[in-house]
């Protein structure tokens, strides 16, 4: 626990604690009145309930649509399986501000909606919540898919022998052991839900309103740094209340579970249907996934001779210090070291809380995981250039300054997605090593790695695409001459003129096709190593 614990008392606690120290503090004392000044204004009170339900709404769609796409990629083999999973994850790397244009292209004004029918859910929350479920669909398939493909089937198989149905023998055999999983990617749909910040501003217009988006707006148009200090904290308290519960829920429920290889569990399809839900699920995918990615590449060719493409090459001296295509190799970098730093504080972390012999004070770290992904980037990205700027770190110079937040919402995943499978393994699997004379370190490597390698790897995907999409703190910190994919194609639709408006959709799909190949290398690499997902 010692790294874990100094890296985001450092890198996290830190820095929220000095930009809501500077927000609450006024001529040597604290301004706590203004707190309650805050949360009984009635807009601020809408704000709030908008983002609790949107969240609430937005998970349960994700759950509904997500979960059959999570057995047919656990237990279903077809042709096209890895490429169809790479694609499933793309859209989770992208950008909020490329997607949200995407959906606004598809349901504004003009958009195909309105052409085929002349049907408009621009500044809906219809517009909203397709688009969350569109961000989040891949933490529910990973998540939940990761431990269902290797769930011993032979279990529901003896219950359906015991003459409990089909319906039965998954809602009281599968369904408690898949508990967590599914708690645990509910949870994280939540928090993104809940501090979703690029979707709304583009596809909400001036009627919705989400905490992250007005304390953006509080601290960069409104300059009121003490409401945003106040919205942070609510925030803050919010989110640490819903992990407090989660992880008093989820562990009660979580057992031992019988792991198997998953090319044991994946069959071809067999009866009608399994055939049917496959259609549904790719049906599903096409028409959410997939066609926002067509309007986004579509739009990347709209210049002759592959112009916007051509003209990342060249740099303006205006918007960069170099060219936009500079930013396709930073971003790279960066995200191999967020990504190293994710997996090594993560499973640390996962490691320390899977000890059945965990203390309380262990287990209530395990909540304060994942509060960098349900507090406002925005104040992140602040505090990073707030705390970090006297010796012995200062870093607001550094390259490794970006990478260090990026490990920040990194590495959360990386320890929702192994804990599952951590507390899962047999502890008497360890205690039997142990008798024959195995030192811990060869009852982890011979016992525990082969059981969770898998989960090792789908967490260093998961950090690895995080890392490339990660935009609310690193715009604040990333240098003018190293700028990120996202901060790049921020800055380009900012700016006026069709030009620079080709350039993001080319370099957005430029990170498509980038987060596509990592994908793809890494479900290879899991398929040699540990049976097909």
């Amino acid at each position: 626990m010692a790294l874990p614990v100094a890296f985001f008392a450092l890198f996290f606690a830190w820095p929220v604690a000095a930009i809501v120290a500077r927000g609450l503090k006024a001529d040597g004392g604290w301004r706590l009145g203004r707190i309650a000044d805050v949360v009984t204004q009635p807009d601020i009170r809408h704000v709030l309930w908008f983002t609790t339900w949107q969240a609430l709404v937005s998970t349960a769609l994700t759950l509904l649509l997500a979960l059959p796409a999570a057995y047919v990629f656990a237990r279903l083999r077809f042709p096209g399986k890895q490429l169809l999973r790479a694609v499933v994850t793309v859209p989770f790397v992208l950008p909020t501000v490329v997607a949200g244009s995407a959906f606004l292209a598809l349901l504004g004004h003009n958009g195909m909606l309105d052409q085929l029918w002349g049907v408009r859910l621009d500044t809906t929350v219809w517009a909203i919540l397709l688009a969350h479920v569109f961000f989040n669909y891949a933490v529910v398939v990973r998540t939940v898919g990761g431990l269902w493909a290797q769930l011993d089937p032979h279990q529901e198989e003896a219950a359906r022998m015991l003459g409990a149905s089909p319906a039965k023998a998954w809602r009281q055999v599968t369904l408690p052991a898949l508990a967590p999983a599914v708690a645990a990617a509910a949870l994280m749909v939540f928090l993104f839900t809940f501090t979703s910040f690029g979707v709304v501003q583009i596809l909400g217009g001036p009627t919705f309103s989400t905490l992250e988006v007005e304390i953006y707006r509080q601290t960069s148009e409104v300059f009121d740094l003490s409401t945003a200090a106040v919205l942070t904290l609510v925030q803050f308290v919010a989110v640490g209340a819903i992990l407090a519960v989660h992880a008093r829920t989820v562990r009660r429920r979580e057992t031992a579970l019988r792991m198997v290889d998953p090319k044991v569990t994946a069959r071809p399809p067999r009866g009608g249907g399994q055939w049917a839900l496959l259609a549904g699920v790719l049906l599903t995918i096409a028409l959410l996934l997939v066609l926002p990615l067509a309007v986004l590449v579509r739009r990347s060719l709209d210049a002759p001779r592959l112009g916007y493409y051509r003209a990342l090459t060249d740099s303006d001296g205006g918007t960069f210090l170099v060219a936009p295509v500079h930013a396709v190799w930073t971003s790279l970098e960066y995200a191999v070291a967020a990504t190293a730093i994710a997996v090594l504080v993560g499973g640390l972390a996962a490691a320390a809380l899977a000890g059945r012999d965990a203390g309380r004070l262990v287990r209530g770290f395990d909540a304060l995981l994942m509060l960098p992904l349900g507090v406002s980037a925005v104040t992140v990205g602040f505090g990073f250039l707030i705390a970090l700027d006297r010796p012995p770190l200062d870093l607001r110079q550094s390259w490794i300054l970006v990478p260090l937040a990026q490990a920040l919402v990194g590495a959360p995943f990386v320890v929702r997605t192994m804990l599952p499978v951590l507390r899962a393994v047999d502890g008497r699997l360890r205690e039997a090593a142990a008798v024959l004379g195995a030192s811990p370190w060869r009852v982890w490597r011979e016992v525990d790695l082969p059981l969770v390698r898998r989960a090792l790897l789908v967490s260093a995907g998961f950090a690895f695409a995080v890392s490339l999409g990660e935009f609310g703190a690193t715009v604040f910190i990333a240098r003018p001459d190293n700028p990120t994919l996202p901060v790049a194609v921020a800055r380009l639709l900012s700016r006026p003129g069709d030009l620079n408006y080709g350039q993001a959709m080319a370099l957005s799909t430029i990170l498509m096709v980038v987060c596509a190949a990592a994908l793809l290398i890494l479900e290879r690499l899991r398929t040699d190593r540990t049976g097909e997902f």
